[in-house]
């Protein structure tokens, strides 16, 4: 099966400082990764590779079988999902949450004069309902919760069905509850065979949705582990990427990680 997403000895530089270096990775439709690692690792702008917002400095990207540097980027990033902190910056504070969905059809924020036909609208519905956001769809976006934010950025980024998915801590800041919650509906999401490739960005492994089957560990801009999650994801890359002596458990699906810390 053809990658969604390639990534072929990549590096990116800014200012002078290199933040990636190196990268070999690709990503198949039917794959659900995870990358995990430090503050400063570059998993952000790992991210923003994958979801043409930023061009190697050296190296190959490939995203949806186009190589970056070598087509329109903005016909491309329809075909891409992106739900982050950034993004939903860009949403207007009191855009009603159909709205805010809604308007990923144009690729666009703040709805002012464009058309939606009546499949438009219907699909926005069923996307509000399938992230639990349906009571909430005439609601501002800024008196929402954070978990709320969080599960309406991603119903955003899957209004328009994409090819890949991206999500940069989308736990993040989220109470246990709220955690708990978005996790068990991005693993519904995950297991659905008709869901897009997907990549999320975290910290914590704590955060890893049950039904993802990879896992990249990045540390200083550099793999540290790629491969299945059963294989990538041990105590020992955890250990190297964060630098700490860490145990990794595993029960039901999900992990949890604890540092060994000499008192």
């Amino acid at each position: 099966m053809d990658p969604v997403l390639s990534f072929e000895d990549v590096s990116f530089r800014r200012n002078g400082k290199e933040i990636l270096s190196g990268i070999d990775w690709q990503v198949t439709p039917e794959q659900r990764w995870v990358i995990l690692g430090p503050n400063g690792a570059g998993k952000s702008t790992l991210l923003k590779l994958a979801g043409a917002l930023e061009h190697p400095s050296s190296g190959v990207v490939r995203v949806l079988g186009e190589r970056m540097g070598r087509v329109d980027v903005f016909e491309l990033r329809n075909r891409v999902g992106v739900a982050s902190t950034a993004q939903a910056r860009r949403i207007p504070v009191d855009e009603t949450v159909r709205d805010m969905v809604l308007t990923a059809a144009y690729g666009v924020t703040g709805r002012w004069r464009e058309y939606y036909d009546d499949l438009d609208l219907r699909r926005a519905l069923r996307v509000l309902e399938e992230w639990e956001l349906g009571p909430l769809a005439d609601r501002a976006f800024g008196t929402l919760s954070d978990g709320e934010q969080k599960r309406a950025q991603i119903a955003r980024a899957v209004m328009t069905d994409p090819e890949l998915l991206l999500m940069d801590e989308p736990a993040a800041s989220l109470d246990l509850g709220a955690r708990e919650r978005l996790v068990a509906l991005l693993g519904g999401y995950a297991s659905a065979p008709s869901a897009p490739a997907m990549v999320m960005v975290t910290h914590h492994v704590e955060e890893i949705p049950v039904g993802f089957t990879h896992a990249l560990l990045i540390s200083h801009g550099r793999i540290v582990s790629s491969g299945p999650i059963g294989q990538a994801l041990s105590a020992a890359a955890l250990s190297a990427a964060f630098e700490l002596d860490v145990t990794l458990e595993q029960r039901e699906g999900r992990f949890a990680a604890r540092a060994r810390i000499a008192l």
